[in-house]
């Protein structure tokens, strides 16, 4: 795995995983990697630091319990907005991303459950299919 530092046009920064520098190459020519702040896909790689170790004796202060709140409340937001004009297809959806992708049914924005070897197929496929950050509840499931 490699991490890289990765920056919007609009200027944004995030941090994203890949399997090689190849799969970010790949993934990022065909528009999958997208900014997590305003959905751009217009990204590249952002100046990195380098990682060098400190002291054994220093430790950075954790960040406090309530900033980590906020922060997964604004993901939580992001994400909620994000798929506001999206439809639940539960676990068929790979079947229907990749029917979207092969013309055979009409493209719409959906989400729902896929294995990491569906998903891996679909990328493999060209489909454009990106992971969500937090997890989804059913409509079914929700209160």
């Amino acid at each position: 795995m490699i991490v890289f530092d990765l920056r919007c046009e609009a200027g944004h920064v995030f941090e994203a995983w890949f399997g090689s520098s190849r799969a970010y190459d790949e993934q990022a020519a065909a528009g999958q990697v997208a900014c997590p702040l305003c959905g751009d896909v217009r990204v590249g790689k952002a100046v990195m630091a380098p990682s060098l170790s400190g002291k054994g004796n220093r430790r950075d202060d954790p960040p406090p319990p309530a900033a980590i709140k906020q922060a997964l409340r604004r993901l939580a937001d992001m994400q909620s907005k994000a798929l506001a004009g999206s439809q639940w297809v539960g676990s068929a959806f790979a079947e229907r991303a990749r029917a979207m992708h092969q013309g055979e049914e009409d493209s719409r924005p959906i989400h729902g459950r896929a294995s990491i070897a569906d998903a891996q197929a679909l990328v493999a496929e060209g489909v454009p299919v990106a992971p969500l950050p937090l997890p989804v509840v059913p409509p079914e499931k929700a209160n």
